[in-house]
């Protein structure tokens, strides 16, 4: 039988970077091809994963307004890499422009969980399904087609001209949806994305991923969150991912 936790739930919204796609083995692979061979020994890694975050701390810190022009995700993954490179000490021209050209478009190109295609097939069957991420709206395209994914809408940061956690991209969702942020659930792979949905009414879907969650284990925030939370899919429930997310709110496989 389906969990009735999300009863009255029409739509699912989807975290994209971390929640559906893994972006760690695409974006480090490329760095490691890119970079010149005196350089091979760089913790590539580490600087993967400092130039996501620096992403996130870009997205939350930014507040909309005339005076601070809006710029796409795909602006600020080119922007950011000279502090970072200068951060590992290495040279500006570490990457030649058109590698760096090709270094923003490998977060088009990043691949989906082995689970996450087949979960959200199967959980259309019971919900209208969309993306609502910060990723620019080109690169949710090229993702949702290269994944093959399926997404019933796109809802970009770009269409709002705002970041997550900022309020009007939950709801400029929900009115691109058709809905109230009470018939809307947000599934993703980090707390605080999902703190932030859940203070405008919607109901939560947690869906644990190996190295994204971001608040500690032992903090009293990450406990406190399992009050809330409407629906918890741990790394070792069941299938994992979206297809035990699935078989929660649609009901097992025959």
């Amino acid at each position: 039988m389906p969990d009735p936790s999300l009863t009255g739930v029409k739509a699912l919204t989807f975290d994209i970077f971390g929640t559906v796609v893994n972006w760690r083995p695409h974006i480090i692979s490329t760095l490691r091809a890119l970079a010149p061979p005196t350089f091979k020994e760089v913790d590539w890694p580490l600087f993967a994963l400092k130039w996501r975050l620096s992403h996130g701390k870009f997205c939350g810190s930014y507040l909309p307004s005339p005076s601070n022009p809006f710029k796409t995700t795909d602006s600020h993954h080119r922007d950011s890499l000279p502090a970072l490179l200068t951060e590992f000490s290495l040279p500006l021209d570490t990457f030649s422009p058109s590698q760096i050209e090709l270094l923003v478009q490998t977060w088009h190109e990043l691949t989906p969980w082995p689970d996450s295609a087949a979960g959200i097939a199967r959980l259309k069957k019971r919900f209208k399904t969309a993306m609502l991420s910060d990723g620019n709206k080109s690169c949710l395209e090229d993702l949702n087609r290269n994944g093959h994914l399926g997404y019933d809408e796109i809802c970009s940061s770009e269409d709002f001209k705002a970041y997550k956690p900022h309020p009007s991209v939950y709801l400029g969702a929900c009115q691109k949806l058709g809905l109230e942020p009470k018939e809307v659930a947000m599934a993703a792979a980090h707390l605080g994305d999902l703190a932030a949905a859940h203070k405008l009414g919607f109901r939560t879907v947690y869906v644990e991923r190996p190295d994204e969650e971001r608040w500690g284990l032992d903090e009293e925030r990450y406990e406190k969150a399992k009050e809330w939370v409407d629906l918890w899919v741990g790394l070792d429930d069941g299938k994992g991912g979206l297809e035990e997310v699935a078989n929660r709110l649609v009901g097992e496989e025959e």
